[in-house]
């Protein structure tokens, strides 16, 4: 497939996020991380965001992981808060012409990635380490050793891992939050899309592996006949593993997966952010003065406004 065949999609995607408090914040700090990636794969055509009541300071700057995070304050007195983002965004197939085949090999990557004194900086290497949300766990070694195997070409030992958590974890709705560890997630064969990313890339990095989070949103398919629901949709999560030598032009040698999904992302994944895991890419986060008990609403819509695709192949999708 030549540069100007490469199979694209426009989609558009609202995130509204709504706190009301049960008596009245008097001061508020946050930082918003909803503007999607721009890069070889991914342009962003259009974005803005509004936060009532109006902030009295607001600034943007990118973080260490090369996304874009705005920061706001607000001084004055308010038992709402309303984060609205529009975006709209171009998304290119990156993995059209993917051949898991190619590329290093596990044993290849665990050498180039070890640490040796001296030895020239990989950026990959901060992918590599445990994290907040993704503490080593011996299990998870054990229960990735079948798929990253050393002499294994990653790309297709990586796929391998994700069908197999796809096949042997449940995906159940509101069955775990934030808090709940991954070796709870493992013990208990379920969780959410949040926990099949965090979980993976426990496996992955046991044995050497440099693999990201990536937050975003998919767009989701109603059923036949109906039209989809505005504010239906939810922000999404999967992940992305480095694989050098894999010769797609547009995807800078990280081969994103969907183990919730059991995907390659195609042109439905809209990516938001990558980071360690869900506490660098966490979409609104704050510290607040005053505001007791509160309660919180998100609304997510995720729309096709044009596609063009001969070969992509579409997910089935639970978010």
């Amino acid at each position: 497939m030549s540069e100007r065949e490469v199979a694209w999609a426009r989609l558009s995607v609202e995130h509204e996020t709504h706190y009301s408090y049960s008596w009245a914040v008097e001061q508020a700090q946050h930082i918003a991380c909803l503007r999607p990636l721009s890069d070889e794969g991914q342009t962003l055509l259009r974005f803005d965001m509004s936060v009532q009541p109006p902030p009295a300071q607001h600034s943007t700057r990118r973080d260490t992981h090369g996304n874009s995070s705005a920061y706001f304050s607000i001084h004055a007195a308010h038992a709402d808060l309303n984060v609205r983002a529009r975006s709209e965004v171009r998304v290119l197939h990156r993995y059209a012409d993917l051949d898991p085949a190619r590329g290093a090999t596990c044993g290849e990557v665990r050498e180039r990635l070890a640490y040796r004194a001296h030895a020239p900086y990989e950026e990959a290497c901060e992918y590599l380490y445990p994290s907040p949300f993704v503490p080593r766990h011996a299990e998870l070694a054990a229960y990735a050793a079948e798929s990253l195997q050393d002499d294994r070409p990653l790309a297709e030992a990586a796929i391998e891992l994700m069908q197999r958590i796809h096949r042997d974890f449940k995906y159940a709705p509101a069955s775990t939050d934030i808090s709940t560890p991954i070796s709870e997630v493992f013990a208990k064969r379920q969780g959410v899309c949040q926990d099949f990313a965090h979980l993976m890339l426990g496996c992955l990095r046991a044995w050497g592996v440099a693999a990201r989070y990536v937050s975003g949103y998919l767009l989701t398919q109603p059923p036949p006949g109906q039209a989809p629901l505005v504010g239906a949709d939810a922000s999404h999560a999967w992940l992305s593993v480095w694989v050098p030598g894999l010769g797609l032009p547009h995807a800078q040698d990280w081969l994103d997966l969907d183990p919730t999904n059991d995907c390659v992302p195609a042109l439905h994944h809209v990516r938001v952010a990558h980071g360690r895991d869900f506490g660098d890419v966490t979409p609104l986060r704050g510290v607040i003065r005053g505001g007791g008990q509160h309660t919180l609403l998100v609304r997510v819509t995720t729309r096709l406004l044009e596609e063009h695709d001969t070969r992509a192949i579409k997910c089935t999708t639970m978010v």
